[in-house]
């Protein structure tokens, strides 16, 4: 692959002039099986290179614990892009932001009390060498300047939104060149904040969804020399649970995308395919209000959840036409999908029976956080929920109160429920009456994403924080962690045909005779995560807007199939559809 170098006009590839034409497709959004025909839609597009993020929380899940297989072979991704002949803009962070649960940040960093997160603490220097010298070992052999696809490689991300800290810039940038990084270093920042996020000697770009020709102008101040370049092309956005689904019309996003080529600059259209937050890795922004992030990352792309094109494929096409070749060959035709009603749920496993097959408890005076459990007692990967369980020995009115519920607790006594208490609504008492002889006091708090943006990254989850009743501090509290990342030890049986009370999974089957894309239905069900032969298709929340949940063809096998749900509340009904359609909610634009 050639190998490319900047220079006061622009970019080039050996030695001739080169824009790059990019979309976003972050691979650990897309089930494996599907990357190649992400890959191949990107480039039938009109693209010549794709961009992606690396997530650290995924990559190492605990300290020291690396994964790199499956649906992180970032290698394989890699080598498919060069097959279909694309080049790749690589951003490993080792902050991405994007929308991803901390920001990509591992959430056992926050273990350390007092670690200050994207500076040049220590501890957290220490932590990003070791994961660089994992990743960039298996990624060196894929850099331009030794014939691989990668032609250039992100600093941090849009850290001038964050803080100004120079040094801890320069040390991102030099951890890269000293783990064999030598194609070009880019950073990418919005247009206020250029100043602060660049470093000295690396090409600044910048990120926006409009107004081109202001931002465009505003790069070019902050850097009179070199390509111009918009890093992050923002044809659409993101939702959050409790909102409307975000649109942005084709048109709209085509005519500033026109004039983004037209003046010469370089782009990378943010999304090109958006995804999904599979399981329980969706981020959330808290600007005085926390709110989580829904399960899909449509993000209104040219791609759709499911890979089919949209009105902005067309669209975006045809702009690109008109500033580069674009392959002969026709639109891509959308994908079969599955439509099957009625699956019905006939077993059941209700949570608080199956705990000692979900994860350990641990003892102690106080509730400890996710974090704390996942670094210092190897439990959990710092995703899903805790339960945590003390005893009330006094009969009589109680008030319970939890500060630092974080992000959404269940209450329980004697495993009947008495309550929920919410991080987003600025819940945190709740009045019960124990009973004569004392209770046992269950709070199952779900971590629902930590924030991806700005200072409140250092989001621990849990109970942070004391726990008072009647105002005294209750002590003696078991803390366990619930990934819910191994089913395989649920015991299940028939369901009793009277409602479930407080959380329980559900099971059932049914057959597929050639496996497709599909869209799990939950209407009637309240709260919680749904898997599909075991693969964690994630959140559904029937406050919306997302009402349904995207199945990839490939986690579906030919013959018997099973769904698990976990129902928090309770559901209306016993069973749940796949429909062959999305339904991403009421839109605003």
């Amino acid at each position: 692959m050639p190998v490319l170098r900047i220079d006061r006009e622009g970019f080039r590839l050996d030695g001739e002039p080169f824009r790059i034409i990019s979309g976003a497709l972050h691979y650990f959004r897309v089930h494996p099986g599907q990357w190649r025909d992400r890959l191949r839609k990107a480039r039938l597009l009109g693209l010549n290179t794709v961009d992606t993020y690396v997530p650290w929380n995924l990559h190492e899940p605990r300290p020291g614990e690396f994964r790199a297989d499956g649906d992180l072979d970032l290698e394989r991704f890699l080598q498919l892009a060069r097959e279909e002949g694309l080049h790749v803009l690589l951003r490993p962070g080792p902050y991405i932001c994007a929308e991803w649960e901390g920001g990509g940040l591992p959430g056992w960093l926050l273990a350390e009390p007092d670690i200050r997160l994207r500076s040049t603490d220590p501890r957290y220097l220490g932590a990003v060498e070791r994961f660089f010298a994992e990743l960039l070992a298996r990624v060196a052999p894929y850099l331009g300047t030794r014939g691989g696809p990668v032609i250039a490689v992100q600093v941090e991300n849009e850290f001038g939104a964050y803080g100004e800290d120079l040094p801890y810039l320069r040390r991102i940038a030099e951890m890269l060149r000293e783990h064999g990084v030598d194609v070009p270093l880019f950073t990418s920042d919005q247009p206020a904040d250029l100043a602060r996020g660049s470093v000295p000697g690396v090409l600044a770009t910048v990120n926006f969804g409009s107004r081109v020709t202001e931002n465009l102008a505003a790069l070019r101040a902050h850097q009179p020399e070199g390509p111009l370049m918009c890093a992050e092309f923002w044809n659409g956005w993101f939702d959050r649970w409790g909102g409307l689904h975000a649109s942005r019309p084709a048109e709209s996003a085509a005519a500033d995308l026109d004039l983004l080529l037209a003046a010469g600059a370089s782009v990378n259209l943010y999304m090109f395919h958006g995804g999904t937050n599979f399981g329980f890795t969706n981020g959330a922004n808290d600007k005085d209000t926390y709110r989580a992030t829904i399960t899909s990352y449509d993000y209104g792309a040219p791609l759709d959840e499911a890979g089919d094109p949209t009105p902005k494929y067309a669209a975006f096409r045809e702009v690109i036409a008109r500033h580069a070749p674009v392959p002969d060959a026709p639109l891509p035709e959308p994908s079969k999908k599955l439509n099957q009603l009625g699956v019905r749920l006939t077993q059941r496993a209700p949570l608080f029976t199956q705990l000692p097959s979900l994860g350990t408890a641990v003892a102690g005076e106080r509730p400890l956080t996710m974090e704390e459990l996942a670094a210092g007692h190897g439990a959990g990967t710092s995703l899903g929920f805790v339960l945590y369980e003390a005893r009330l020995d006094t009969a009589g009115p109680v008030l319970l109160h939890a500060p630092g519920v974080r992000d959404r607790a269940q209450v329980f006594l004697d495993g009947g429920p008495v309550g929920v208490l919410e991080r987003e609504s600025h819940e945190h008492s709740l009045a019960f009456e124990v009973p004569e002889g004392g209770a046992r006091l269950s709070v199952l708090v779900e971590n629902l994403g930590r924030v991806n943006y700005g200072q409140a990254i250092h989001d621990r989850k849990g109970l942070v924080g004391p726990v008072t009743a009647n105002g005294a501090a209750l002590t003696g509290w078991t803390s366990r962690s619930l990934p819910l990342d191994d089913l395989s030890g649920l015991a299940f049986a028939d369901a009793d045909p009277r409602p479930a009370v407080g959380p329980a999974f559900h099971r059932g089957e049914f057959d597929v005779a050639e496996p497709a894309d599909t869209y799990l239905d939950l209407s009637g069900w309240t709260k919680g995560c749904a898997w599909v032969n075991g693969f964690a298709l994630g959140r559904y929340w029937s406050r919306g807007p997302q009402r349904r949940l995207y199945v990839p063809g490939p986690a579906l096998r030919e013959g018997r199939n099973e769904i698990v749900v976990l129902e928090l509340h309770a559901a209306s009904r016993a069973s749940v559809d796949l429909r062959d359609t999305p339904d991403l909610g009421p839109t605003v634009e």
